[in-house]
């Protein structure tokens, strides 16, 4: 009945100057919860990977699963997620919003299961096909960032323009967040049951991770494109060329900022459970783990609170402001690590878990907003998509730098000073460079965008999916 009423309530919606009516704003309500939801999954894997690393060393020992084997594992959802981002980008635009998240749901699935599922003949050989169903996973996961995250954007303009930014964070960003939380706290239980035997904890941790995808597939199989998707899709015929040249800059500077981003980020949320290994020395690995779900926890109130801010006072200073704030407390944690590590290790954890918060208050729930916000309709998909790949190029990068960068710099501090001193570089191009959106910008960008095609010559008739050829569009919807 609920997929039902989603169809229903999506086609009398096509009247754009049509009040919005109780069902119509129900669907986009729906919309933005089942777009995003599915975005837990990249949380739970992207921090799930943090506690796997130090259960398959205990397992197999530093001979077999050595650094270079840590490393294929945490980055190969990364280059997955790349491919996955850069391809449903366009996907998201030419065919559809709704193709492209049943499709990356369908991945995140099977990737989940065969990492769970992983086996060969040597230790090894598992190891490699758990990197390979992570790679997999990844494509599905990177998908999910155009996908979701348009989708949900786009619904949530529908539903309530003046608190778009807030409503975007919750059901993007937060979900993502909630994921590393959980993942933090599937495995100390898992611990607590199993013990010494460890291998069920790392199969379950993966399984699990195939529930949130799961959850929401039937309702992404009845859920209808947006409103602003069916209007102004560009199918066929799409002017790269004018279109590079009107958006580059802001292409640059999503993409650049996303960058700088994860490549703090991500190391710092992969490795967590191995730089409280190395700091907590003498505690078992369920005391290790129970310090990363506190360490994870303090995602969720920075998060919230960039939530309110971007609304409040625009995501431009909301984005600067937690960049600098970032950078500041890194910098103090890589100038005290020692004494504090040694002397007050709870105030290490607390230190580092604001670090984690500030990242989620500025960049953490800006970059995907901006990305969403920054380009039109026709091509939000592969705009975020590209700005999103850059991104995890950088967590890929950054994950590679880790353990280089702790060896040039004398330990764990290194990582934390160099992150932060990007982070405050990285703010001041914020504040002077980032477009500010209003609560109508998604449509004054639409608006200013068929201008500027008219102005050059393109025929915006052949704009919206009802100006696709009968015997095409019939393709579109029954594949």
């Amino acid at each position: 009945m609920i997929g039902k009423d989603i169809d229903i309530a999506q086609s009398t919606s096509s009247i754009e100057d049509a009040p919005v009516k109780p069902k119509t704003k129900t669907t986009s309500y729906f919309n933005v919860l089942f777009s995003g939801f599915a975005l837990l999954s990249d949380g739970y894997q992207s921090g799930v990977i943090s506690f796997i690393n130090l259960v398959l060393k205990k397992i197999y020992g530093t001979e077999i699963f050595n650094s270079t084997m840590s490393s294929r594992l945490s980055y190969s959802m990364f280059v997955g997620a790349v491919i996955g981002q850069l391809s449903f980008g366009l996907i998201v635009d030419r065919l559809g919003r709704k193709i492209g998240l049943v499709s990356t749901t369908a991945l995140v699935i099977i990737g989940a299961a065969l990492s769970a599922a992983s086996s060969g003949s040597t230790p090894t050989n598992l190891l490699w096909m758990m990197v390979v169903a992570r790679g997999v996973m990844g494509v599905g996961v990177g998908g999910e960032y155009p996908c979701s995250s348009v989708a949900a954007g786009e619904a949530a303009d529908e539903v309530a323009p003046g608190r778009r930014g807030a409503l975007f964070v919750f059901v993007t960003n937060f979900v993502i967040d909630l994921g590393y939380v959980i993942s933090a706290v599937i495995p100390v239980i898992l611990l607590a049951i199993f013990k010494d035997n460890l291998e069920p904890v790392w199969r379950l941790s993966f399984g699990l991770g195939i529930i949130p995808p799961l959850s929401v597939l039937y309702f992404r199989l009845k859920m209808a494109d947006s409103k602003q998707y069916t209007k102004n899709a560009m199918k066929v015929r799409v002017p790269y060329r004018l279109i590079f040249k009107r958006y580059w800059f802001r292409l640059l500077i999503a993409s650049g900022l996303w960058f700088i981003y994860d490549f703090i980020s991500f190391p710092n949320g992969i490795f967590s459970s191995v730089i409280i290994d190395t700091v907590a020395t003498g505690d078992s690995m369920i005391e290790t783990m129970g310090w990363n779900v506190l360490l994870y926890a303090f995602y969720l109130p920075g998060c919230i609170a960039g939530a309110f801010s971007v609304d409040k006072i625009g995501r431009r200073r909301t984005l600067a402001i937690g960049l600098l704030a970032q950078g500041v407390v890194g910098m103090i944690i890589g100038g005290v690590y020692e004494p504090l590590t040694k002397n007050c290790f709870p105030m290490f954890v607390i230190m580092y878990g604001l670090f984690l918060a500030l990242g989620e208050y500025g960049p953490g729930d800006c970059m995907g907003l901006n990305a969403m916000e920054l380009f039109p309709t026709p091509i939000r998909g592969t705009g975020y998509g590209i700005a999103a790949a850059v991104g995890k190029v950088g967590a890929t990068v950054g994950t590679l730098a880790f353990v280089p960068m702790q060896e040039a710099m004398g330990g764990i501090r290194g990582p934390f000073l160099v992150g932060s001193g990007i982070a405050i570089g990285a703010s001041i191009v914020a504040w002077f460079f980032v477009p500010e959106i209003g609560p109508r910008g998604l449509i004054e960008e639409d608006e200013a965008f068929l201008a500027y095609l008219t102005e050059n010559g393109y025929d915006i008739s052949q704009l919206g999916t009802a100006a696709v050829p009968t015997q095409e569009r019939n393709v579109n919807e029954t594949s």
